[in-house]
């Protein structure tokens, strides 16, 4: 994106629905749920609301939200490209306030994966033969994403001489921030030990490696920056962001599975922002296994390649570590419902406030939100700002 955007547009209000287990709601109604939270945050009204970026397991998601807010909005996305699709939607909603096709972008995201069973043993829920994975994966008995991420565990291992106690660090540290974060789904102690007896689900990958299966639904609030200075909540700039597209699911030509196209984003996103790795406070990134986590920071450039054993090692990741991350808990303990590129934003818009509560970093002026989507398919960096 263009340097000229950054600063253009606020996040104004974030919000989310009940999250852990929760009977009884449809997707659609956590997402409601978490829009009308998110707009009370923002000082606003469902009458302002003038676009939808929505996805859920419905195609038409954003139609679908705006007719069961009783909207009718000028602009919508339903654009979905996996977990960093919020992410995406938050960049949408800056080309179209730019563009002048709407001034207050909703964002929106819901899932019930728990409640309905929909995954299980690390699997998606199996597609149709005529697609890709149809064809040429699931035939075969690949648990889809784990048994990719299982292989990138193995391919950093074998590379680096990574080990399962380095991947264990980070389990533990994101349990640590979730025992600070009352709305956390998992929030009882564990140990390196305890990650590492936990059951093999896709060698090397454990099942506390894993990120857990929850409901939830989040929102986002998305205006101008003038606009935003004059509303409820302390606007949170959006001043750099960049995306990069590689092909659908399966990664058959990516030449490197542990080079898989992140460097490229964060550096056009600190360009954007005007800022350097040094200068970020925060740091959330999608951890829908732990490898992915140790992964994007080396790939994002907080440490060198091959060395992000050592980087995460002794709690350093963790409250009081010397690189916090995660600080709500992440999807490894604080909920995943499916797609959590949502709520990477939402606790990076918190810290940025001061509203985390115990959790709540020192200093938190800058933050960096990092999300892949599907299978080393996609990813995004977004800097946040103050």
């Amino acid at each position: 994106m263009k340097s000229s955007l950054s600063r253009s547009v606020a996040i104004a209000g974030v919000a989310e629905s009940d999250l852990g287990k929760v009977p009884g709601q449809s997707a659609l109604e956590l997402q409601a749920q978490a829009a009308r939270l998110a707009l009370h945050d923002a000082g606003l009204a469902l009458r302002d609301v003038d676009a939808v970026f929505a996805h859920t397991d419905d195609r038409f998601a954003s139609l679908q939200l705006s007719e069961f807010l009783g909207i009718q909005p000028r602009f919508v996305d339903s654009t979905n490209v996996g977990g960093m699709s919020n992410l995406l939607h938050v960049q949408r909603a800056m080309a179209a306030i730019h563009a002048g096709m709407c001034e207050v972008a909703l964002i929106t995201y819901g899932s019930t994966q728990l409640s309905d069973g929909s995954r299980k043993g690390g699997a998606m829920a199996t597609e149709g033969a005529h697609t890709p994975r149809g064809q040429f994966i699931l035939p075969y008995g690949q648990l889809s994403p784990i048994g990719y991420y299982a292989m990138v565990a193995q391919l950093h291992m074998h590379r680096y001489g990574t080990t399962p106690r380095d991947l264990a660090e980070i389990a533990v540290a994101a349990r640590r921030w979730a025992q600070l974060n009352p709305k956390a789904y998992r929030r009882e102690a564990t140990s390196i030990d305890e990650v590492m007896a936990s059951p093999v689900i896709a060698a090397p990958l454990r099942q506390r490696d894993c990120c857990l299966v929850t409901d939830g639904g989040g929102a986002m609030v998305v205006v101008a920056a003038e606009r935003a200075r004059d509303l409820r909540a302390k606007p949170v700039y959006v001043l750099g962001a960049a995306e990069s597209h590689v092909h659908h699911y399966t990664p058959f030509n990516t030449d490197d599975w542990l080079d898989t196209g992140v460097a490229a984003t964060a550096e056009q996103a600190f360009r954007m922002a005007g800022v350097q790795r040094q200068d970020i406070d925060v740091v959330q990134i999608y951890d829908h296994f732990t490898i992915g986590v140790l992964q994007s920071l080396e790939e994002l450039g907080f440490c060198q390649r091959g060395e992000g054993g050592a980087f995460v090692a002794d709690g350093a990741l963790g409250p009081s570590g010397r690189f916090p991350i995660n600080t709500s808990g992440g999807g490894l303990s604080y909920g995943h419902p499916g797609m959590f590129g949502m709520f990477v934003a939402i606790e990076a818009v918190r810290q940025l406030r001061g509203e985390c509560g115990e959790r709540q970093l020192p200093r938190a002026e800058l933050a960096l939100c990092h999300a892949p989507g599907l299978v080393f398919s996609c990813n995004t960096t977004m800097i946040l700002g103050v």
